[in-house]
C-alpha cells in the first residue's frame, strides 16, 4: 500500500529526512556566558534571570543576553526569533510567521496569532494553472506560496504588552551575527546541499551560502549577511511598521509578483493591512494538569488536548514507555484527534471552528470509548463535536519540514512558548533584504473541494492557513507552571508535543528525556509511523499483533524544545536530534 500523499516526500524533503529597567538604546550586549549550557542542564533557581531553550545555541544565547540585561521572557523570545532569522535561515525568521503563548506567574495565559495571510487577490483556485491543480512540490517554489509575513507584527504586539527592554536592544545580537558572521553548522550545510539540487534558491542566497563551484560552503565557514544586518537595523530604529511599508514592502510585493516561478499578485496594501491578533487561549484539564495552547488557525491546542484527554482513562503510568500497549494507545488516540483536525480546523475568522466541542470532556470521553487496549480501530472517521454545523469535507494534511520552536522564562515567573516558521526548508526560496520569504500558503488545501464539498482549509483572500504549530504551557495542580514545550516538524508537531507531555506527566521523565523519547505518528488511514532506529522500530511486530496492519519505520525529522519547573529550579531541554541548546544567562 502506498504512503498517504502528505507523507510522500517532495524531492528536497526526501533528502532532508537522512534550529525592571529599560537600558538606553546603546546598552552594551554582554559577551556569552562561558558555561550556559551546563547551568541550564543542572537547572537554575526560579529567582535567577531565567532560561532559554532554542534550536540553535547562538539564538538561545541572544535570548539569554536579554535576560541578563533584566529583560522579560517576551524580550528574550523576540531576540531569539530575530537571531534564528540569521543562524537558522532554513526554518524561520522575519519572512515568516508564528504563534506565541505567554503565561504569567499567576497562571494567566494569552496567545498571539502571527500567522501569515493570503493576499486579498487569492481565490480557492489559487494553486491552479490552466484549470489543473499544481502538485504540492510544484506549488512551493516562487511567489504563489508566499503569505504576508506575521512575525514582526506579533513581536511588536507582544513587546508593547510585555517587553521591558528597548525595542532596538532586542535586535542587537541578531544584527551582530549578521554583520560579523556566523558559522555554517552541519545541519544547515546538509539542508543547503539538498536545496542546491532543487534550483529553488534565490541568486542572492546562492551568493551567501554557495561557492563558485555551486556547492554549499563547508561546515564552519563564517557567513556574513550585510543585507540582513541592514534590514534588522532599519526595523530596530524605525519599528515593525517599517517592515510593512516603504521600501521593504515594495521589495516584497515586487519579488512575489515577478518571481521566476509561480509569480503571484501581492500588493503593498496586503502588507500594510496585516495585523497580528490576540486569540483566546485554549485550555483544558488532563488529569490534575491544565494544558493551554494556541487556538485556530492553529490546530495545535485542540489536537494535543484531544490526544491527551482521550488517553486519560488509561493507566499510562502503570503501562510505562517500554510497553507496546502504551504506544498502541497513543497511536489510536492520534488517529481520532487527527481525523477531527482534518475535518474542522481552519482560520476561525472564516470558518466556525467548534473549538469548545472539540475540547469538550464528554465528547472526548465518547471518542476515547472507541479505543481498545487489545486491538486497533483501523480506519477512523471524524466525530461530530457539539457545535459542529458546517458540512465541510475532510482533506488530507500536508507535511512541512521547516519551523522552529523556542521557550523562555524570566525572573518574575513569566514564560513564553513561541513557534516560528517559514514552512519548508528556505520557504519559497525567495530572498528579500537578506531574509527568506515563507511558503506558508501551501499549508492551505491546494484542491479546495472534495467529494463535491468545500474544505474548511481552502484558500481565500486574507485568510490564514491551518497550522500544526503547538506552543504549549502546562500548569500543575498547584497552579504554577510545570512545563513550556513545543516542536517543529509539520503535521507531526501535535504528536511530538503530546508525547513529551505524557513523558513528563505520566512517566515521570525529565523534559529532556521525554523529548528524546521516540515518536509514533498515526495521522489517518491504516498506517502508523515509528521512528527508525529506536525501540519503537523493535516494537513493530507487537504493534502488528495489536491490529496495526501497516507499521512503517521512518527517519526522524523532529526538533523540540522545553523548559520545566522541578522543585525550586528551572531546567531546560533541547531535542538530541537537533543542534539545539538550553542557555542560562
Amino acid at each position: 500500500m502506498s504512503l498517504p500523499r502528505f507523507l510522500q516526500p517532495a524531492p528536497l524533503v526526501a533528502l532532508l529526512l537522512a534550529s525592571g529597567c529599560v537600558p538606553p538604546p546603546t546598552a552594551a550586549i554582554s559577551p556569552a556566558n562561558p558555561t550556559p549550557a551546563v547551568a541550564a542542564a543542572e537547572g537554575v533557581p526560579l529567582d535567577s534571570p531565567g532560561l532559554v531553550s532554542a534550536a540553535d545555541p547562538r539564538a538561545a544565547e541572544a535570548g539569554a543576553q536579554m535576560l541578563r540585561l533584566g529583560g522579560s521572557a517576551t524580550d528574550a523570545a523576540i531576540a531569539t526569533m530575530l537571531a534564528l532569522t540569521v543562524v537558522e535561515p532554513q526554518s524561520s525568521g522575519i519572512g515568516g510567521g508564528g504563534f506565541l503563548v505567554l503565561g504569567d506567574a499567576a497562571g494567566g495565559v494569552e496567545t498571539i496569532d502571527g500567522r501569515e495571510t493570503a493576499p486579498k487577490a487569492a481565490t480557492p483556485q489559487w494553486f491552479y494553472v490552466d484549470g489543473k491543480a499544481l502538485a504540492y512540490g510544484d506549488a512551493i517554489p516562487g511567489g504563489r506560496s508566499v503569505g504576508v509575513p506575521g512575525n514582526l507584527r506579533l513581536a511588536a504586539m507582544a513587546h508593547n504588552g510585555k517587553g521591558r527592554l528597548a525595542w532596538r536592544t532586542l535586535f542587537q545580537p541578531a544584527i551582530r551575527l549578521a554583520r560579523e558572521g556566523f558559522a555554517i553548522t552541519p545541519r544547515l550545510r546538509t539542508i543547503l546541499a539538498a536545496a542546491s539540487r532543487t534550483g529553488a534558491l534565490d541568486p542572492d542566497a546562492r551568493a551567501l551560502y554557495y561557492g563558485s563551484d555551486g556547492q554549499p560552503l563547508p561546515v564552519g565557514t563564517q557567513v556574513r549577511n550585510p543585507a540582513l544586518a541592514a534590514t534588522l537595523e532599519m526595523i530596530a530604529a524605525r519599528g515593525a511598521d517599517s517592515f510593512y511599508s516603504g521600501d521593504n514592502a515594495t521589495l516584497v510585493a515586487s519579488k512575489v509578483g515577478t518571481a521566476p516561478r509561480n509569480p503571484a499578485p501581492m500588493t503593498t496594501s496586503d502588507l500594510a493591512d496585516y495585523k497580528a491578533v490576540r486569540r483566546p487561549a485554549v485550555c483544558g484539564m488532563y488529569r490534575a494538569y491544565r494544558i493551554c495552547g494556541m487556538g485556530p488557525p492553529s490546530s495545535g491546542a485542540t489536537t494535543v488536548f484531544a490526544i491527551l484527554k482521550q488517553l486519560e482513562r488509561f493507566d499510562l503510568k502503570a503501562l510505562g514507555p517500554q510497553n507496546p500497549v502504551s504506544w498502541h494507545l497513543i497511536a489510536e488516540s492520534q488517529r481520532l484527534a487527527y481525523a477531527d483536525r482534518d475535518q474542522y480546523l481552519a482560520d476561525g475568522d472564516f470558518v466556525a471552528v467548534p473549538v469548545a466541542g472539540l475540547t469538550d470532556p464528554a465528547y472526548l470521553a465518547s471518542r476515547s470509548a472507541l479505543i481498545s487496549e487489545s486491538t486497533s480501530l483501523g480506519l477512523v472517521q471524524p466525530g461530530t463535536p457539539p457545535g459542529a454545523r458546517l458540512a465541510f469535507a475532510r482533506a488530507e494534511p500536508q507535511e512541512e519540514h521547516g519551523t522552529t520552536h523556542f521557550v523562555t522564562v524570566d525572573r518574575w515567573g513569566n514564560a513564553a512558548s513561541y513557534t516560528s516558521t517559514i514552512e519548508g526548508p528556505f520557504g519559497s526560496g525567495l530572498m528579500v533584504g537578506g531574509y527568506y520569504l515563507n511558503n506558508e500558503l501551501t499549508d492551505f488545501n491546494i484542491v479546495p473541494d472534495k467529494d463535491g464539498k468545500p474544505t474548511a482549509n481552502r484558500v481565500e483572500g486574507g485568510k490564514r492557513p491551518r497550522s500544526s504549530m503547538s506552543p504549549t504551557l502546562v500548569y500543575g495542580p498547584d497552579g504554577k507552571l510545570r512545563l513550556a514545550v513545543g516542536a517543529a516538524g509539520g503535521v507531526t508537531i501535535p504528536a511530538q508535543v503530546a508525547k513529551a507531555i505524557i513523558g513528563v506527566l505520566d512517566w515521570n521523565l525529565s523534559a529532556r528525556d521525554a523529548i528524546a523519547l521516540p515518536v509514533i505518528f498515526a495521522p489517518g488511514g491504516d498506517a502508523i509511523f515509528v521512528e527508525k532506529g529506536t525501540t519503537l522500530e523493535a516494537m513493530i511486530p507487537a504493534l502488528q499483533q495489536l491490529g496495526h496492519a501497516q507499521v512503517l519505520a521512518r527517519s526522524p525529522s523532529f526538533k523540540a524544545n522545553a523548559i520545566e519547573r522541578v522543585g525550586d529550579r528551572w531546567r531546560g531541554a533541547a531535542d538530541p536530534r537537533s543542534e539545539g541548546a538550553a542557555i542560562a544567562p
